[in-house]
């Protein structure tokens, strides 16, 4: 073989060797560029993540996230609210920072420049506005569900009353969209719970023997005083006239029998006053047939543990409390000091 034959295949062999080599480098080039645009586009995302977002002050913004939007559509919303820049980037950001949880639908609030990393963090959680739905002590079942019925927080069918003394006023924290009929379920666990708690620890010798009977008394000691630190004692006035045989003679009973507990905008009346019904505790012994109100679990404890006292009477006092007495004379001067203000006031 001559020298010529040779060189020419050393050659190619070259070539391709030199080609290989170029292919390597090439590929090595693209992938170096791939991966700085990666690492830029990343450091872009992490940076736009965790600067201040757009949401202007001064409080905090309500968004909603409605049920069903994927993440795209998330975005977009966020974006059209003014809470995040760019929807794309917060999908992305959301791969790293929603920690493999979905985002969630909810009523949220964002801060004024809260960044995209803890939107998505907070939507991620599910950490969604409470609302405050307030039961006052006090309110008929009727009245309770009125205020489900009429808030436009709370979804689903109206919802009807449940019996007499069943719900625990509280004040109940809901998320937006939250169901009248679950939440009225919660409200009257709370009060078998509550009920079922304080029940073991009463005292001794009452003069009822049942829970439904404690609700009863605890709704009439809830009617006959707005007063924390009075409740003990109205308490102990009509558990000692219960042992003692005595009619209660509670004003508020007298109510309930009229209108169902709804407040008459005025005194009562003598034919009132005189009217047979279920619940008018001064021409019935004991205890009406069922709660006149929903009483709270001050008002249930107080029943069951009343303070130990001798007294038998109780009349307003003018200041929105009342003047407690022993003996019917002392009641007698206690009341004509009270027609006395009344008197006063009406001129």
């Amino acid at each position: 073989m001559d020298r010529r034959a040779r060189d020419f295949r050393s050659d190619r062999r070259g070539g391709r060797k030199n080609g290989f080599l170029s292919a390597i480098a090439w590929v090595a080039s693209a992938v170096t560029t791939a991966a700085a645009a990666v690492l830029v586009a990343a450091l872009l995302v992490v940076v736009e993540a965790h600067r201040p977002g757009p949401a202007a002050g001064p409080g905090v913004q309500a968004v909603v996230i409605p049920r069903g939007a994927g993440a795209a559509q998330i975005a977009r919303h966020l974006q059209e609210e003014n809470v995040i820049r760019s929807a794309l980037m917060f999908r992305v950001a959301s791969v790293f920072y929603a920690r493999n949880k979905s985002l969630k639908a909810g009523e949220y609030g964002v801060a004024p420049g809260a960044s995209m990393r803890s939107v998505i963090e907070q939507i991620a959680a599910g950490r969604v506005i409470l609302h405050p739905i307030t039961v006052p002590e006090g309110l008929t079942s009727e009245m309770v569900v009125d205020i489900l019925n009429a808030s436009d927080v709370l979804s689903g069918d109206f919802v009807a009353a449940p019996p007499e003394g069943a719900i625990l006023p509280e004040t109940y924290k809901i998320a937006r969209g939250a169901d009248r009929a679950v939440l009225l379920k919660s409200m009257m666990a709370a009060h078998d719970e509550a009920l079922d708690e304080l029940w073991p620890k009463r005292a001794r010798n009452l003069p009822f023997s049942t829970k439904e009977e404690a609700v009863i008394l605890a709704s009439i000691v809830e009617k006959e005083t707005g007063l924390a630190d009075e409740r003990p004692r109205v308490a102990a006035v009509f558990v000692n006239r219960l042992r003692k045989g005595m009619r209660l003679e509670s004003d508020p009973t007298i109510i309930y029998g009229v209108s169902k507990g709804r407040p008459l905008g005025r005194g009562i009346t003598r034919s009132e006053l005189d009217r047979v019904t279920p619940y008018n505790t001064y021409k019935i012994d004991g205890l009406p047939p069922t709660p006149i109100a929903n009483p709270g679990r001050a008002a249930i404890a107080a029943v069951l543990n009343p303070p130990q006292t001798n007294e038998l009477f109780f009349v307003a006092d003018g200041t929105g409390g009342h003047q407690f007495a022993v003996t019917l004379a002392e009641h007698q001067r206690n009341v004509q000091r009270w027609r006395e203000i009344e008197r006063s006031r009406a001129q």
